[in-house]
């Protein structure tokens, strides 16, 4: 991510030959992408970790599949901490500055592609299976099972070793001073698609459908609106990679038409933002699984030894009441499956 050989001054215009260092284009935020991938990596490997401890216990309770797409989810975030934020730009560029064979480069490349398609795809079956529960729920119990969920996660992380084989030619855009050629034009738009524009029409298309159903389903029945919990952790989900991976995207479709990396310093500050911002991606969900799901915060408070917090005698008069009202019978929305 930093070029050492960069960070000094801005390069002088029309001197040097072409990929000479001195046209290359400084690294404007210097150290500061260091420190942030370091800093992400031993705050949000650690989190993952715990988060797919407390999954594989709720897997292993409940044995809901929405449970297990979320496990391979976070294992798909470990890989991609571990082969991207480590392998990629901590050791390759920080500690032994790109001095490797091009060879090691490009297969790290195909791990570094292979997770992300992995982590991205794993969520785009939740998605379906969510809008399967929602939707169809009669059919939903027949098609979605743990052991068919397990193939389908083992059919999805095959598929994207297999779709990040071609990224061993994907050009090093901090080195190479040449413009994309027409290999270069057609991993980068695949890489767009694939892991952005036809994600993100899914979840777009399936969380307006899952919405718009429970809205007319508690419309008709007259009942409060409601969204489940792991329903809305999807949501959750999907707006945040939405977002985060949003500039990285833009980034790149400028450095195919407009501008190189090694030309222009605001190009180069733009990828490093990018970058950035799409990798926290991979250390945000325990928070969103935290906030919206009582259940995960229950699991997580046994494993690290938390004791639950003491109720007053409001609270137990109040929990009294609450106990008296559940003997009655209640009025569940449809819809809310959680």
């Amino acid at each position: 991510m930093i070029l050492p050989q960069n960070v000094s001054e801005f390069p002088p215009v029309g001197n040097g030959k072409p990929g000479d260092d001195s046209e290359r284009s400084p690294c404007v935020l210097g150290i500061i992408p260091i420190i942030y991938y370091s800093v992400l990596l031993c705050f949000g490997l650690p989190v993952n970790i715990l988060t797919a401890v407390v999954l594989s216990r709720l897997a292993s309770k409940t044995k809901k599949s929405s449970y297990i797409y979320l496990l391979a989810l976070t294992t798909s975030d470990i890989l991609t901490q571990v082969f991207i934020v480590f392998v990629g730009f901590i050791l390759q560029t920080a500690i032994l500055h790109r001095r490797v064979p091009n060879a090691f480069i490009h297969l790290v490349s195909v791990l570094e592609f292979s997770s992300n398609h992995a982590a991205i795809w794993i969520t785009v079956i939740l998605t379906i299976d969510r809008y399967l529960a929602l939707c169809h729920p009669l059919q939903y119990r027949s098609l979605s099972y743990p052991e068919r969920t397990r193939k389908i996660i083992a059919i999805v992380f095959l598929s994207s070793f297999i779709t990040g084989i071609p990224f061993y030619w994907w050009s090093d855009v901090w080195r190479d001073p040449r413009s994309p050629g027409l290999m270069d034009r057609v991993l980068k738009w695949f890489h767009c698609f694939i892991i952005y524009f036809i994600p993100c029409t899914i979840f777009l298309l399936t969380n307006t459908v899952i919405v718009c159903k429970l809205r007319r389903k508690t419309e008709s029945k007259r009942f409060k609106f409601r969204i489940g919990k792991t329903t809305a952790i999807l949501m959750s989900i999907t707006t945040v990679f939405a977002v985060l991976w949003a500039p990285r995207t833009i980034v790149i479709i400028i450095h195919m038409y407009v501008s190189s990396v090694n030309k222009d310093w605001r190009v180069h500050l733009a990828m490093d933002i990018g970058n950035m911002l799409a990798l926290l991606n991979t250390a945000v969900n325990f928070f969103l699984y935290c906030f919206v799901s009582i259940r995960f915060r229950d699991t997580l408070r046994g494993i690290i030894w938390i004791p639950k917090c003491c109720y007053t005698k409001e609270g137990e008069k109040g929990q009294i009441e609450s106990y008296s009202n559940s003997l009655k019978p209640l009025e569940i929305p449809l819809g809310t499956v959680d």
